[in-house]
């Protein structure tokens, strides 16, 4: 039998946690037409935004530049947050001390190290949605439009 269904509270204060940990590994989907790409990355959780690094040809910016949309799903499959984002920002990892300082803190590598082939995107939540079991289903959505609904 499932445990209770955690509150919405408890819900996001779950989800900061998680964003927040060390190396914070999810799966980004994006799309070019009816092409999907779901790729892993880790990511960093910094002034209410994700940030993800990769390489500057990657298809994941190409397809994220070109739409401005993904979506990130954090695992397993018992504890799911599933997040929409949209394209906020592409920075240069050389010249972005802040983020680049806060994401070799939050993770295992630096990627200001690789030079000017990598960026920083900048993503800005949506849509966040958590549950864990068939009970917590009903009351998932915890943010609409960028705006946290608890």
């Amino acid at each position: 039998m499932a445990d209770e269904p955690r509150t919405k509270e408890q819900r996001k204060a779950d989800v900061l946690a998680r964003l927040s940990a060390p190396v914070a590994d999810a799966f980004v989907a994006t799309a070019d037409g009816d092409q999907p790409a779901l790729v892993p990355f880790t990511l960093c959780w910094f002034g209410e935004r994700l940030l993800l690094a990769t390489g500057r040809k990657s298809i994941t910016v190409r397809n994220l530049t070109a739409s401005g949309r993904a979506r990130i799903g954090f695992a397993p499959t018992r504890d799911v947050i599933m997040i929409d984002v949209a394209l906020e920002a592409t920075l240069p990892v050389a010249s972005a001390e802040a983020e680049g300082a806060a994401y070799a803190e939050q993770n295992d590598w630096d990627p200001r190290e690789a030079g000017e082939a990598y960026v920083f995107l900048v993503l800005r939540p949506v849509r966040i949605q958590a549950w864990r079991e068939e009970n917590e289903l009903p009351g998932r959505l915890l943010m609409r439009d960028g705006e946290w609904l608890v």
